[in-house]
């Protein structure tokens, strides 16, 4: 008994006496003894990732980029309910300390130290456990004595840094570097993250419930995630709120309240394949990561010239690789931690992404399942040679990543084709239930599943300005990560016409000009084409307008225009619309015999409402870094391409599209009033859909169409541009000029050039036909 009386009371010696004198010298010695206490600058800019944040013209962070999903924010965006918890949970004295919290030493000493009571809690403050977050401990591994004397200087290093933090940031900012370092668990590293991660909220909008949830897992994040273990959460929660209750900012009643209602989560992890305008996100990390263009990286001189355009005349084209920090370094997207400003459109994203998948997943998908259910060959269409079809699937096979992780286990192609035979338990792609199933297939039979879903893509543009306001490059980027929006390109069909009538408008022709329907034959080298008619064995011989050729999309008009100016000529006129890729100057094009991209179609119409000017596409305004110092800004680079009235008489022609012609739907079905114009386009064997279409104030184009050529519907009537691609433009469109707040109404008009005169008396009908007795003209 008296042995262990005699050591307590030299335990409480040291505790009461030794330990503070010795403590209080060593604090003063600390700054000499640690030679790499971190200066003021590295506590100003730590090496912390942070998130480069894409943000729209409406002020939304749409998506980011980021190692780790961290992105600051200030003390006045906390929610004050937020800072209250955070302080009566961590650092009760938090507003009364210089850094280091005397008292809980003193506690921690007694009470862990002599008296074994480990739940009597740390002693760090808030400004240590910043410290600790912002410059690391070493953790290597290391002999007992050794581990213990690098612990004890550490936590001296941690203690200096911790006054140092106070000495220069004010209470608001340590707090708010706390809850910015903060590791939440679930790829949520801040507080930003994490409440949108389980609240999908801004920090300043938390509830008081909420904040205590957050707050309760500061320390162990997987222990009191209410995803993984809601019993643990919820007790943790309401313990935070009662140390609220316990410190006077909550009173009794609403801690009683509050402890009863359960944990209420909208959780939604933000990772690569979440967020808002995730190809658009991809899309401009490849334009600000491009290099300045080598010609012998290219298959197409067209392709490369466009680039080097690029890289020349568009400042945010290469940006990363054209613009250095002060140290001369690059930028990093993935943890500088920037602010894009982009064009996107927070709202008009959404109705972008919404009409996409609604037109694929209830309307194209399951009438496509039902199409192919009983085709042997499913998905490939039935008149495709099996040699074919073997090519496709072997090619599948090369490029998915099972077979280079096969190939470099260095298995044999024969075990590499068993392999691809055997089924195996994986997660696809669904539209049904949450987006997935659990299924048992082989490798083999998953590629037939994924080639047998339709893809699409969807752009929206601001006329004058080149404004890209929406940007979908895909059915679902978790799954289908290629963006068919501006990597991919595919035959225009019909689309393509309206510039070859731009070209007929520029040579003094109008919309009501009489044009002979009747079929043309071109001679092609040895041999002659004359392109499949559409119309109906009524029209041919009858004079109609050229009106009513664009709105039947009459092949024999178009073959009448390109006889008349040549393939050269519409390829020019191409060019000067905005369309870079190759294009072959041989007759068929003037039924769409050329892949291109959605982007440049899109580009390229939005010359119209544009009033004759090629406005490129404008991605980013303004990019800040994270202290919000503007480091490029981004205007419109705008140059004419057509004249003010050819645009207008275009504008005229393609009116009869929507109102009479292959795009009448939008009026029946869509409900979309105002004035409208826009074309259609189908390739050979509806293998591809599109639907360019615009008002007075957006331009907004899309496709649709499967990853092969061989996969698609068999009839035009489903095929058909007007069925596939078509009514995501109206859903859209819908959706757009039912929200007052983005300015597109069906009030909007097309402006005619002063002193314009032009017959209007037609309309696209078949009543075209009836020679006119007096031209009427519209000045």
């Amino acid at each position: 008994m008296k042995h262990d009386f005699g050591h307590k009371l030299r335990k409480w010696l040291w505790a009461i006496i030794f330990i503070p004198i010795a403590l209080g010298l060593l604090f003063i010695l600390g700054v000499g003894i640690f030679a790499r206490i971190p200066s003021f600058e590295e506590l100003e800019d730590p090496k912390s990732n942070t998130a480069t944040e894409l943000i729209s013209e409406d002020g939304v962070i749409l998506c980011t980029y980021h190692i780790e999903n961290r992105t600051f924010v200030s003390y006045d965006e906390l929610a004050p309910n937020l800072v209250d918890a955070v302080i009566a949970t961590e650092d009760v004295r938090f507003r009364e300390h210089c850094g280091i919290d005397f008292r809980s030493l003193v506690r921690v000493g007694v009470k862990t130290l002599m008296m074994n009571d480990a739940s009597s809690g740390g002693g760090s403050t808030i400004s240590q456990q910043l410290a600790k977050t912002l410059f690391p401990r070493d953790t290597s591994n290391t002999g007992g004595m050794i581990r213990k004397v690098r612990f004890v200087g550490t936590k001296f290093k941690e203690w200096i840094i911790a006054v140092k933090l106070e000495r220069n940031y004010t209470k608001n900012e340590i707090l708010a570097m706390y809850l910015n370092t903060i590791a939440f668990g679930s790829n949520a590293f801040g507080i930003r993250a994490a409440s949108e991660t389980f609240f999908s909220k801004e920090p300043s909008e938390l509830k008081p419930e909420e904040s205590a949830v957050l707050v309760g897992m500061i320390n162990k994040p997987t222990k009191y995630n209410p995803v993984l273990n809601y019993d643990r959460a919820l007790k943790k929660r309401n313990f935070v709120l009662g140390q609220m209750e316990r410190n006077g900012v909550i009173s009794e009643e609403a801690l009683d309240s509050l402890s009863l209602l359960p944990i209420e989560l909208d959780y939604q992890v933000q990772s690569h394949n979440a967020g808002s305008a995730p190809y658009f996100r991809d899309m401009l990390r490849r334009v600000m990561s491009a290099r300045e263009p080598e010609k012998s990286k290219y298959y197409y001189k067209e392709d490369y010239l466009a680039d080097l355009e690029s890289w020349r005349e568009d400042p945010l084209y290469g940006w990363l690789n054209k613009n250095f920090k002060p140290d001369g370094s690059k930028y990093n997207l993935d943890k500088d931690g920037l602010k894009i400003y982009v064009t996107i459109n927070s709202k008009m994203q959404k109705y972008a992404e919404e009409a996409v998948v609604e037109q694929l997943s209830k309307n194209l998908q399951p009438v496509f399942f039902n199409e192919i259910k009983y085709n042997p060959d499913r998905p490939f269409a039935k008149d495709t040679p099996p040699e074919l079809i073997s090519s496709l699937m072997q090619n599948a096979r090369r490029w998915s990543d099972r077979y280079r992780a096969l190939k470099e286990e260095g298995l044999s192609d024969k075990e590499i084709e068993k392999d691809f035979n055997t089924r195996t338990k994986m997660r696809v792609f669904s539209w049904k239930g949450k987006g997935y199933i659990d299924t048992l297939m082989t490798p083999n039979d998953s590629i037939k599943y994924y080639k047998s879903f339709l893809r699409a893509a969807f752009i929206a543009m601001e006329p004058s300005t080149g404004n890209v306001k929406a940007y979908v490059g895909g059915p679902n980027y978790r799954y289908f990560k290629y963006d068919n929006a501006s990597q991919g390109k595919r035959q225009v069909g019909s689309t393509i016409k309206p510039f070859l009538y731009t070209l007929a408008m520029q040579e003094g022709y109008t919309p009501c000009d009489p044009v002979v329907c009747a079929p043309v034959t071109f001679i092609v080298g040895d041999t002659t084409w004359t392109p499949k008619s559409t119309d109906k064995a009524e029209w041919i011989g009858k004079t109609f307008t050229f009106k009513w050729g664009l709105t039947k999309s009459s092949n024999n008009v178009s073959a009448y225009l390109m006889k008349q100016f040549g393939p050269q000529a519409m390829v020019d006129m191409c060019r000067k619309m905005g369309i870079h890729s190759f294009l072959d100057p041989v007759p068929p094009l003037c039924c769409g015999a050329a892949d291109i991209s959605v982007l440049e179609m899109v580009n390229a119409y939005n010359t119209f409402p544009s009033r004759g000017m090629r406005t490129r596409p404008l991605f980013v305004t303004r990019i800040e870094d994270k202290e919000g110092n503007v480091l490029g800004t981004f205007a419109p680079r705008n140059s004419e391409s057509i004249s003010e009235a050819t645009a207008y008489l275009m504008v005229n022609l393609m009116q009869g599209v929507v109102n009479e012609g292959t795009a009448t739907r939008l009026r029946f079905k869509y409900n979309i009033q105002g004035e409208l114009a826009g074309k259609t386009g189908t390739t050979n064997d509806h293998s591809d859909g599109w639907f360019i279409g615009y008002t007075p104030h957006l331009t907004a184009g899309g496709w649709v169409g499967a990853e092969d050529r061989q996969v698609h519907f068999e009839s035009l009537t489903l095929g058909g541009g007007s069925n596939t691609a078509l009514p995501i433009w109206g859903i859209f469109m819908q959706k757009v000029m039912q929200d007052p707040t983005l300015g597109i109404s069906a009030d909007d008009r097309f402006i005619a050039p002063a002193g314009i005169q032009l017959n209007l008396k037609c309309d696209g009908t078949d009543s075209d036909a009836v020679t006119q007795s007096e031209d009427t003209y519209f000045e």
